[in-house]
């Protein structure tokens, strides 16, 4: 009877250590596997969920988008004219104009072949004036406040050479309160537009 009880326990200790031993091999990393996919399945569901609300936004911002390049085009910060020519015989009235109304005397303008830079084209008129620097800071306010927006470039101010003053020998120059103005005045229009 021992001998059987014995053989009955050794045979209880070596289905424990089979099971246990199958439990290490298998169970165990398939539990492990399990955990694992189990977290990935999760981050990938949150990636989705977030994707999917990024989606479900998409009309939305679309909507915005053209809302906003409306707003853009109205406020009228570029040329809306169709050719570079146009945009930039626009660009010379606006000079005239300015240096007209603020008592100037407008020598020369001069469009300047254009350039794009950026998705838009650069259009340039060189203009040559002679005024007070009141009339010059008119003209400076008047392009500041303006649309399209105008940027002064290569800005070159000199003074009007004076009169001489034969009185009397004394042989001086009067000062003058003219000034020669010579600079570049750019707008921009979109590339390629219709």
């Amino acid at each position: 009877m021992n001998q059987e009880y014995y053989q009955r326990w050794l045979a209880v200790g070596l289905l424990a250590a089979v099971l246990a031993l199958a439990l290490v091999l298998v169970i165990i990393p398939l539990i492990s596997y399990g955990l694992t996919y189990y977290d990935e399945k999760n981050d990938l569901m949150f990636r989705l969920q977030r994707q999917q609300k990024i989606v479900a936004r998409k009309d939305t911002v679309a909507q915005n988008l053209e809302t906003v390049k409306k707003q853009f085009v109205e406020q009228g910060f570029f040329s809306n004219r169709d050719t570079e020519a146009l945009a930039s015989a626009d660009l010379q009235n606006i000079v005239k104009t300015a240096v007209t109304e603020a008592g100037g005397q407008l020598t020369s303008t001069q469009g300047l072949p254009g350039k794009t830079d950026n998705g838009f084209n650069r259009v340039s008129v060189r203009v040559r004036m002679s005024c007070t620097i009141d009339a010059l800071r008119t003209v400076l306010a008047a392009f500041a406040t303006t649309t399209p927006v105008l940027i002064v470039d290569q800005l070159d101010i000199a003074p009007v050479r004076g009169n001489r003053n034969n009185n009397r020998g004394a042989n001086k120059i009067d000062p003058s309160a003219q000034l020669n103005v010579s600079f570049q005045v750019v707008s921009f229009m979109r590339a390629g537009q219709p």
